[in-house]
């Protein structure tokens, strides 16, 4: 679940043998087809069920399941933690491809379906919009489809449970960077100076209004300024200033409309000290997760087939982390499903650990909602 940051340099790479591994073992199964380079690392298996091909697109869905992991130290001091410093699963990424898999390898072995399945695993989630650079490769166009899914596991959601909704589940994120420039000078002389540093402090206070004072409340928003550069030195003004942060929504109209308010505000309070300012919105945002309603009944009805009434949280709170399966989401109408991987610290910490007990209620899941959305 990508935090909305820039992916580390060199993301693509480290996914290269995790693709291959994932590529043999799709071969070993038996699917019809192996698909690899998809969107620089993508991998898509085709299976095909009894009949055949699908005849067309809407005898066909789509399944994804990430694969990449985060510029993170592991501290789980587990005996399989990660071999590679600086890279772990803290995610859950390893676990979402292992339930992938292995209901690949259920459905090439009994085709208890009619129609096309087509596995995407994806590249790149975690900021480096690995879904996007897919779609810009012509995966719906080489691997039509009617519907697309995808699942993420949930720390503290007890084992065997399942959240399903229609609607928004994930908020849009973005990066946003104001530079300011200023006229630096001595600390003693502060009225020979055009101060950044003043300007950047006011500017944060004014970019914490626009949430409480110019989007609707009942549209769910975050506005946060998460860093403040400026100076070098205790008696010295700085020339320039650098403020970033995060914008988050569940609406794309509302997201504009909080950056049409930030370019203003940074406008004007440039303005009003003196100073320059210039406001970036930086190109690695994530468009919301929407679940669509008919794509939720189909993974409704699986998970109450799968797991029961009891154990199918149907109101789970949206949460404003982000996912790029939303670009897939846009293209198709798909269903983004929540696992429960019991009691875990929460993803993106370097102690967080996925629950292999998972794994079973995963791949049921999936070899269930293949069965049911392609009936034979």
């Amino acid at each position: 679940m990508a935090p909305g940051h820039p992916s580390p340099s060199g993301a693509w790479l480290w996914e290269t043998r995790t693709a291959a591994v994932i590529a043999e073992r799709l071969r070993g199964f038996g699917v019809d087809a192996v698909a690899t380079g998809v969107g620089k690392t993508g991998v898509v298996a085709t299976l095909h069920g009894q009949g055949g091909p699908a005849a067309d697109p809407g005898d066909a869905i789509l399944i994804r399941a990430d694969m990449d992991a985060l510029p993170i130290q592991e501290e789980t001091g587990l005996e399989y933690a990660s071999q590679n410093p600086g890279r772990m699963h803290a995610c859950g990424h390893d676990g979402h491809t292992t339930m992938l898999l292995g209901a690949a390898k259920h459905l090439a072995e009994n085709r208890n379906f009619k129609g096309t399945v087509h596995f995407v695993f994806q590249p790149a989630e975690e900021g480096g919009a690995g879904a996007k650079a897919m779609i810009e490769d012509g995966l719906f166009e080489r691997f039509p489809c009617r519907m697309v899914f995808g699942m993420h596991n949930w720390p503290n959601m007890p084992l065997g449970k399942f959240a399903v909704r229609s609607g928004p589940v994930l908020a849009s994120a973005d990066e946003f960077s104001i530079e300011i420039q200023g006229q630096g000078g001595h600390a003693a002389k502060p009225d020979g100076a055009r101060d950044p540093l003043v300007a950047g402090a006011h500017l944060v206070a004014q970019l914490q209004t626009i949430v409480s004072r110019r989007v609707d409340p009942l549209q769910p928003a975050v506005l946060s300024v998460t860093r403040f550069q400026a100076g070098s030195a205790f008696n010295i003004i700085p020339d320039r200033a650098s403020l970033s942060g995060t914008v988050r929504s569940f609406d794309e109209g509302v997201h504009a409309e909080i950056y049409e308010h930030m370019d203003r505000m940074t406008r004007l309070t440039a303005e009003a000290f003196q100073v320059s300012a210039t406001l970036e919105q930086r190109p690695n945002g994530y468009p919301p997760v929407v679940n669509d309603a008919g794509a939720t009944e189909v993974a409704l009805a699986t998970a109450l087939a799968v797991a029961g009434e009891e154990n199918v949280l149907r109101e789970q709170p949206p949460t404003m982390g982000a996912e790029d399966f939303a670009f897939m989401a846009r293209e198709k109408p798909g269903c983004f499903v929540f696992i429960g991987n019991g009691e875990s610290a929460m993803l993106h910490h370097p102690k967080y650990n996925f629950n292999d007990e998972a794994l079973p209620h995963g791949v049921a899941l999936w070899s269930k909602l293949v069965e049911q959305a392609l009936p034979l």
